[in-house]
């Protein structure tokens, strides 16, 4: 997910993953939050790819991005998306977290750990709330299976 080419094709597969007709009436959805829409006909619910996601983790806890993707037929491709975006993070404690695009450390979601984009910026301000900023994990160990939640961002 480095390039931007990368990254406009993540973006194009989510949105074209996006359900914009009820499946029962063929009626018109609105969005109601957390990867859930409501047909205005019928009342049918219908869920996107985050919103699986989100349900899965809320019933079964954090999972690795393989299980989630047998579980929900979310891409493992998307997922990984999900995580460079900000919009999934790996828990504290995983085993297994992605690395970051500059110096390949571990960070728990993003694309550059915060020390890369210091580098690249000489400075800290607006970094906060760069997309592209991950975390580091605060005590990395390989004693557990590497699972994943969601960050609920709104």
């Amino acid at each position: 997910m480095g390039s931007l080419e990368d990254k406009k094709s993540f973006m194009k597969e989510f949105i074209e993953r996006k359900p914009n007709r009820c499946s029962k009436c063929k009626g018109r959805l609105k969005y109601i939050g957390g990867g859930h829409y409501k047909c205005y006909d019928c009342d049918n619910e219908e869920l996107d790819d985050f919103g699986k996601i989100k349900d899965y983790i809320d019933e079964h806890g954090a999972s690795p991005a393989v299980v989630i993707s047998d579980q929900t037929g979310v891409p493992v491709d998307l997922i990984n998306g999900m995580l460079h975006e900000g919009r999934l993070e790996i828990p504290e404690g995983s085993s297994i977290y992605i690395e970051c695009e500059s110096c390949g450390c571990s960070i728990r979601y993003g694309r550059f750990c915060p020390d890369c984009i210091r580098a690249r910026t000489n400075n800290l301000n607006g970094i906060f709330f760069n997309p592209d900023v991950g975390e580091k994990p605060k005590n990395f160990e390989r004693k557990q299976e590497g699972k994943m939640h969601f960050m609920n961002r709104w």
